[in-house]
């Protein structure tokens, strides 16, 4: 009872933090970050070896029960997955060499405020479609600037495959058809501040990059400094375009370069999807 308590207070103390890490500065907006006000939606998709699509290459995720109740008086599972199995961030070190690894980031780079972009439309037009600073523009012409050091979340409706060979989509020669950042959108994203030091991007596909670049150039671009990037993130319809914030669990496995998680979107009271 004495752990729940602490468990209790550690996860108060967490979500009232998103006070300090989405700008919000006065007592009074802290004091309603609290459990019971404060509402959190998961972001990611239930770990399930029949539902997990694996990006080609990666190592192949499997559940095994090795104890019960019955057997052994307590029910428990062995994990066998790569870091990047399912919904996962990485740390900047995943697609840079010197780069912070997970062990190395402090608890705070993955705690960001956030915004979503919808591009769902475009996407269901093109597999490859990337998304441009045009759009971004568009987008800030409606909803006002992105803040510094945001998460930037491209919805692009592929959530919705998951668990399907329409996941991956593979062409003929192997190739992955799926949306994401354009390069160029990314360097934007740095050169202006809005993703900085410490923000990222998110994607509910596989990664920031368009499948069909082999060279991950946002991917590249993304994974600097204390950048962080969200991937295959679920239940975005439930995201609010603006004013919530992410928060990333997961392991901090000793030179990890990142984590399968369970990302939090952290939604203050007033915001609504």
């Amino acid at each position: 009872m004495q752990r729940r308590h602490l468990l209790a207070a550690a996860a108060g103390g967490a979500v009232a933090g998103a006070a300090g890490i989405a700008g919000t500065a006065n007592a009074a907006d802290a004091e309603s970050l609290r459990p019971g006000k404060t509402r959190l939606i998961s972001l990611s998709h239930v770990n399930d070896p029949a539902k997990t699509n694996i990006y080609p290459g990666d190592p192949e995720f499997t559940l095994e029960t090795i104890a019960t109740i019955e057997n052994e008086g307590y029910y428990l599972q062995y994990v066998r997955e790569g870091e990047a199995t399912g919904t996962h961030w990485g740390a900047p070190g995943h697609f840079n060499a010197g780069e912070p690894l997970a062990d190395d980031l402090d608890p705070n780079d993955l705690f960001l405020p956030a915004v979503k972009i919808d591009v769902r439309d475009k996407c269901a037009r093109n597999a490859d479609y990337a998304l441009t600073v045009d759009d971004v523009k568009q987008w800030e012409r409606r909803h006002g600037r992105i803040p510094n050091e945001s998460m930037i979340i491209m919805w692009t409706g592929w959530e919705y495959k998951w668990g399907t060979p329409a996941f991956p989509n593979l062409d003929g020669d192997g190739v992955l058809h799926q949306p994401g950042f354009a390069p160029e959108t990314v360097q934007w994203f740095i050169d202006t501040g809005r993703i900085g030091r410490n923000g990222g991007t998110g994607i509910d596909t596989f990664g920031p990059d368009l499948g069909t670049d082999p060279n991950f150039l946002a991917s590249l671009l993304v994974y600097q400094r204390h950048r962080v990037s969200l991937e295959i993130i679920a239940n975005l319809a439930q995201f609010p375009t603006t004013g919530a914030s992410v928060l990333c669990g997961g392991f901090i496995n000793k030179k990890g370069s990142g984590s399968t998680a369970l990302i939090f979107g952290v939604i203050p009271p007033g915001v609504h999807a």
